[in-house]
């Protein structure tokens, strides 16, 4: 029972709690934006340009039910994650491949693109933690920034693998290790949470891009040189099978 002192209940948040069973969702979504994003733009033979259109359509609609949703829904939510996953991967190839900036410049300007949106979402509402996007604006600056960071995980991952010349085992290992980086900082330092959760959300992108990549890339070229449509079948069933099994709840408000 409320009393007219007590504090109004907060609006639930309509993102996951972050736990294992996020991040092992999370990279298993970024690796299936990788590989059915190349399906559309490249084995069906629609091009950077179209697949970006089709899959920013669907970007669009998941966003559109995530904000009118009342609460968190696993399915919506992660259907919306990968969503933003396939937009980000066909995005990044059509402006480094067919504008020809290449992947340094691709990801110099989507680094750019993402901490504008962090900072104009932090001087907007005063806070980037994921346990307060509840409101439309905060899921608004939430899944542009969200899209942002999918765009240029891709770009940078590509530049590890081809520009920087890591390959792609070598880009999955530099990756990995980046997110180890990453573990080691948020049990053992005093680095802000939020930060560190940031940080984490964009390196699973680049390490999912590159195992995508490693997974459907031709053998002459370091791939495995499998089928896009089985790869990104089987993740998909990977991550309807987790989302309905693993455990998933909102994340608690921080006030």
């Amino acid at each position: 029972m409320t009393t007219p002192d007590s504090p109004p209940h907060p609006i639930p948040s309509k993102v996951p709690e972050v736990a294992a069973s996020f991040w092992v969702l999370k990279i298993l979504a970024t690796t299936l934006g990788e590989t059915g994003g190349d399906a559309v733009s490249m084995s069906m033979g629609l091009g950077y340009l179209a697949g970006t259109g089709i899959f920013a359509a669907l970007f669009a609609l998941a966003v559109s039910a995530q904000i009118r949703a009342r609460r968190f829904h696993p399915l919506l939510y992660w259907a919306t994650i990968v969503a933003s996953t396939t937009v980000g991967t066909t995005l990044a190839d059509f402006a480094t491949r067919s504008l020809g900036i290449g992947y340094t410049g691709g990801t110099a300007l989507l680094s750019a693109l993402l901490l504008i949106s962090l900072w104009r979402w932090h001087r907007s509402l005063g806070s980037i933690a994921v346990e307060n996007v509840a409101e439309p604006r905060a899921e608004a600056f939430y899944w542009l920034t969200v899209m942002f960071s999918q765009t240029l995980g891709t770009a940078l991952g590509d530049w590890a693998a081809d520009t920087a010349g890591l390959g792609y085992l070598g880009g999955i290992g530099i990756f990995a290790a980046a997110l180890g980086v990453v573990v080691v900082l948020y049990w053992w330092t005093q680095l802000s949470h939020t930060l560190l959760f940031w940080a984490a959300f964009l390196l699973t992108r680049p390490f999912g891009a590159v195992v995508g990549d490693f997974l459907d890339k031709p053998l002459d070229s370091g791939g495995l040189a499998l089928s896009r449509y089985a790869a990104s079948a089987v993740l998909a069933g990977l991550i309807v099978a987790g989302v309905l099994l693993l455990p998933q709840r909102a994340a608690r408000r921080a006030h």
